[in-house]
């Protein structure tokens, strides 16, 4: 198949962050008397009772369950209630300034992907990026890494009807770089982004640096390889990028 288009989530694919936002989580949730954003302790420890151990293991799903995903859908849950726009826009900015405050001067790109930019380039292979990130955290994010002049054509999951698993920010990337869904490659590191891409009918690589592999299988559409990060998939699944000649690409 012919890859016209690569399209990469943010947070987690371009750089392992997701423990800096699972950290301003747990901030956010302490103060609000929420219980814990992901597993605590180390599973299967002594010092977990029978009580600590089942509430570590349902934070574990939940974090499963909504990483990926947008605000709007994430903090209903979070608060197991309705919540109106004011509360809502109230606890999302709170939340993503913990993120941007505990991130700042500490973001990585994941190794490989200014190589793969640069061979994106060479190939004249356009990119964009779907994400569920609000747009301030989109600016401090491209910014950090020194992307903000090199990835700027992103769709953010609020501009469109319905966020990760539903497949519409894939297709609206799709719509931005003008090349069909079905001729475009997606980076996605969660499970609900997985499904997002594959529902959008692109070929998906899953990056392993938030979830195991067994566990993006369990998006009800598992990405057609994994990988620990851009380097690998260089060296394998996408090798062919590295060719001295540019021109038509394929998979």
């Amino acid at each position: 198949m012919g890859i016209r288009g690569v399209v990469f989530d943010l947070d987690g694919t371009l750089l392992d962050n997701m423990a800096l936002h699972a950290e301003a989580f747990e901030i956010f949730m302490e103060r609000h008397g929420l219980g814990q954003w992901g597993p605590g302790g180390t599973e299967g420890s002594a010092q977990l009772d029978e009580r600590a151990r089942i509430d570590s293991a349902r934070a574990k799903d939940r974090r499963r369950e909504l990483d990926g995903k947008r605000n709007r859908d994430i903090f209903p849950v979070l608060f197991g209630r309705a919540l109106a726009d004011d509360e809502l826009r109230r606890y999302a900015d709170e939340k993503e300034g913990l993120y941007r405050e505990l991130s700042r001067g500490r973001l990585v790109a994941l190794s490989g992907l200014e190589r793969l930019l640069e061979r994106l380039r060479l190939r004249a292979i356009p990119a964009a990026v779907a994400t569920s990130a609000p747009p301030e955290n989109v600016r401090h994010t491209l910014a950090e890494l020194g992307l903000a002049g090199r990835l700027d054509r992103v769709v953010r999951a609020d501009e469109v009807p319905h966020g990760k698993p539903h497949p519409d920010v894939f297709l609206a990337a799709a719509r931005l770089l003008a090349v069909p869904a079905a001729d475009c490659l997606a980076f996605e590191d969660a499970p609900a982004g997985v499904a997002a891409a594959k529902a959008a009918g692109m070929t998906c690589v899953g990056v392993t640096t938030t979830f195991s592999a067994a566990a993006l299988a369990t998006a009800g559409a598992a990405p057609d390889v994994t990988v620990a990060d851009f380097d690998e998939f260089l060296a394998g699944p996408g090798a062919w990028l590295m060719d001295a000649q540019a021109g038509s690409s394929s998979t």
